[in-house]
Order: C-alpha cells, then sequence, then structure tokens
C-alpha cells in the first residue's frame, strides 16, 4: 500500500473486527476457467494469502462470501483458517444477514470487499466497504475506499494491510520478517 489513507477510511478500519472477500473478482481476477469435463480451476495470489494468514494471526476474522460454489474456495478456506464460508450465494445479503448474527458484530465492525453489483447490497450496509481497483463504476462509487491493486492481484493483501496499519498491528507483523 503506497499511499496512506484519509483519516476517515482509517478510522472505519480501526473498527472492523470482521473481514469479508468475494472471491471471483476479489480474490481472483475474476475469469472462470473449465475445462471439458466441467472441472473449474481458480488461481489465488499467494500474497493475498499471506496478508489472510497475518490479519488472522493480528485478531480480525475473515469471512468469504460468493455466488459461485466450489470446492476449490473451500479448499482455500481451510488452507488458510478461515472458518465462515458461504458459497453459491448469488443474492449475499441473507448470507450477510447470517454472517452477522453468527458473530454477534455490528455493521460497524465488518469491512467487506467486493466488485460487482451483486455486492452493493452487503457494502452499502457495513461499516468499511471497500473495492477492487478493476470494480464496476457504481461499486467503486459506493466504496469508502479503493485499492491500488486489481482483483486476484493483490488486492485482499492491501485491504489487509490497511486494517493491520488503522488498528497499530502491522509494522510489528512486518518487522518479524526484519530479525
Amino acid at each position: 500500500m503506497s499511499v496512506v489513507p484519509d483519516p476517515a477510511v482509517l478510522q472505519r478500519a480501526a473498527a472492523v473486527r470482521l473481514l469479508v472477500f468475494d472471491v471471483d473478482g476479489v480474490l481472483t481476477d475474476g475469469r472462470l476457467y473449465i475445462d471439458n469435463r466441467g472441472e473449474e480451476f481458480k488461481a489465488f495470489h499467494a500474497r493475498d494469502g499471506h496478508g489472510m494468514r497475518m490479519l488472522l494471526d493480528a485478531g480480525v476474522a475473515i469471512a468469504i462470501i460468493t455466488g459461485r460454489q466450489s470446492g476449490i474456495v473451500e479448499h482455500r478456506a481451510r488452507e488458510l483458517g478461515i472458518e465462515h464460508v458461504y458459497q453459491g450465494r448469488r443474492e449475499k445479503l441473507g448470507a450477510y444477514r447470517s454472517l452477522r448474527e453468527r458473530t454477534a458484530l455490528a455493521d460497524e465492525a465488518i469491512a467487506y470487499v467486493g466488485d460487482d453489483v451483486v455486492d452493493l447490497p452487503v457494502m452499502t450496509r457495513v461499516g468499511l466497504a471497500v473495492a477492487v481497483q478493476d470494480a464496476h463504476p457504481l461499486v467503486r462509487r459506493h466504496a469508502h475506499w479503493c485499492t491500488e491493486a486489481r482483483g486476484g492481484r493483490g488486492a485482499g493483501r492491501e485491504v489487509c494491510e490497511l486494517l493491520m496499519l488503522a488498528q497499530g498491528t502491522l509494522e510489528t507483523a512486518l518487522a518479524g520478517y526484519l530479525r
């Protein structure tokens, strides 16, 4: 993250206890790879995954709400230690409400990262709405903050580092790699 966000964004980010990601177009570049047998493939960015591990270690929970159903997403979530995964939820608001109930968190304590108009019903309710750099223009317009990176190209890491910066845990986390 090369540009420090404005104080209002940092204030919203400081209150976040749960970060929710969409998958296609956010944690991936949005392209769907499907072979002749119907097998689906997705490419995730390793730096996004490491950012998520750092954020989890810093005490912020992570969830996924995605419109598609994929064993690949389930596998990646398990690999990263993401406990809350909602798949096959084209209408994401119901999944969001269920997640909010399950975690007993207020909207202000939740951030959501999206890229397309199906994400707007959730983005307009959370305390911190984030759009990836190549999100639909309407999504960017309704976001509190937009990443510099495109979906699937490090945008997830940027959001994790934004939250850690705002919560005072980023410097300590990164210093551990400089020993």
